[in-house]
Order: structure tokens, then sequence, then C-alpha cells
């Protein structure tokens, strides 16, 4: 994994095309491990899309198992503006560190910074600064598009496409504000693992994800995940059981009302 230094953007360019491996022109899908598959209308990233990852927790993971079989694959990938990233939870995501450049941008320069790694890795991690323009990120959905590579912009809980909030896991803040050929929402985050009294260790987060956008992608397609599983990796979760219906005493007894005790020990008075 390459560190995080002060950004020498002609260093950088230099770098990055060494990095750039061949790719055949008929291998328009970047690989993704099984569990996530249905979330994706052709089974993979297909190359040159952009993927927004949201929600309060579970983010950072979902993006990382995003490109977590493409790295393993030999594809080089890229992490922009997200210094708080857990690289051992990507290691267990399957993320290959060794194929992974880490950049840390000047806001000023942070759109410069994320083209010039589209044009040379084939998947982008991407946490935006928090006053990105639309028109910068057009112009960057479009370089993704036309160089071939998958961007991946991470969005803060509660961000939606182009709210702005604060710092989030992973170090990253801002939003997109542009309307993503996919979205990938997450929802619904529960630990488990502690015993009794909340004694123990955490080992699994169950979450929901949420899958839209446009075209083949615009029909929304759910799944609940383990992110991660005890092991660390992404997994297959059962679906969250249903919330027990309420007991009530009576169907017939008015909120606030008396009781057919209360009224029988009135009408003795």
């Amino acid at each position: 994994m390459a560190l995080a230094r002060p950004v020498d953007l002609d260093a950088l360019r230099e770098a990055a095309e060494r990095a750039r491996p061949v790719a055949l022109a008929g291998e328009q899908l970047l690989p993704v491990v099984a569990p996530l598959r249905p979330l994706l209308p052709e089974g993979g990233l297909r190359r040159g899309t952009t993927v927004t990852v949201e929600g309060a927790s579970g983010t950072t993971a979902l993006a990382l198992a995003l490109g977590a079989a493409a790295s393993a694959a030999g594809s080089w990938t890229a992490a922009v503006g997200l210094p708080a990233l857990g690289w051992l939870a990507a290691a267990e995501l399957g993320v290959a560190l060794e194929r992974v450049m880490v950049v840390s941008p000047p806001p000023a320069a942070w759109a410069t910074v994320v083209a010039a790694l589209i044009d040379a890795v084939d998947l982008v991690w991407a946490g935006p600064p928090p006053r990105l323009s639309a028109g910068d990120a057009r112009r960057l959905v479009a370089r993704a598009r036309e160089r071939g590579s998958v961007l991946v912009p991470l969005v803060s809980s509660g961000a939606g496409v182009g709210v702005g909030v604060g710092t989030g896991a992973g170090g990253r803040s801002g939003s997109w504000p542009s309307a993503a050929p996919v979205r990938l929402v997450v929802s619904s985050p529960v630990w488990t693992g502690p015993a009794g009294a909340g004694a123990g260790r955490l080992v699994a987060r169950r979450v929901q994800v949420a899958a839209t956008g446009r075209g083949a992608a615009a029909r929304e397609r759910r799944l609940d995940l383990w992110l991660p599983g005890p092991d660390g990796g992404v997994a297959p979760a059962p679906p969250a059981p249903a919330p027990a219906p309420a007991v009530l005493c009576r169907l017939d007894h008015p909120s606030g009302g008396r009781s057919d005790k209360e009224r029988a020990g009135g009408r003795r008075r």
C-alpha cells in the first residue's frame, strides 16, 4: 500500500501510469465478490461507471468490499480523501493492499487528483470535500466513463446525493451533487456478539443495502448482508425478523379510558 504524502501531480501521474494494468478490450466488467453480485444489474462493476455508496454505518465496508475482487484479481485501486480508512478491515474484506494507492489531496486540488487517478487505475474510492461543485462531479463521472475506470464516491450519513454533511467514518465528508448511474444505500445496521448485559466483543454487523440508479440499474434491489461477518468478510444474511405485534388488553378498550374493573368499582361506590 502506497503511503499518503504531499501531492506532486507530475509524480502522481507517472506512478499511476506505471501502475495501470493492461486490460483486454473485451473485459467490460470488474469482478465483485459473490454476495454483492445481486445488487448490480450485470453482476459486476461495468467499466466507466460511477457508484455512490451512502449510509449511516457500513458505508466504508461496502465500498471496500465492492473493489475487493477486482483488487485480488490484479487491478490497481486508489483511495482519495479518505485518511482514516481501516486497512486491516480492508484486508479482511479481500482488498490487496499492495495494489492500493492512498492520496490525501488538499481540498482545492481534490478533483484534479481524482481525475489523474481515474486516468491510471481501475477503481477509485473517493471521499468528496464538503463543497464539491456539481460541475466537478459531472466532469469526473464523464472522465470515468471515457477512461473505463470505476469511480466510487463515499457519501456520509444523512447526506444523500447533493446534501452536505459533516465528517463520517473513514474520514469522509461532503456529498455527491450529481445523480450516479448506480446508487447503493446502507441502512438498518445491527451489531451482534456481546453476551448478557453487554459483555463480550462485537463480531458481526447486519445491514440492508438498497441499490437503485438509471437504465439497467433503475429497478430497486435489496439485500440483507453481514458486513462484516464473523470472519471479517461480507456474506448474505437472513432477512431481519419482523417486530413482534403489540399486545393489548382489549381491542375495545379506548386509550386513556377506565378498565372494566375500575368501572365496576365505581358502580359499587
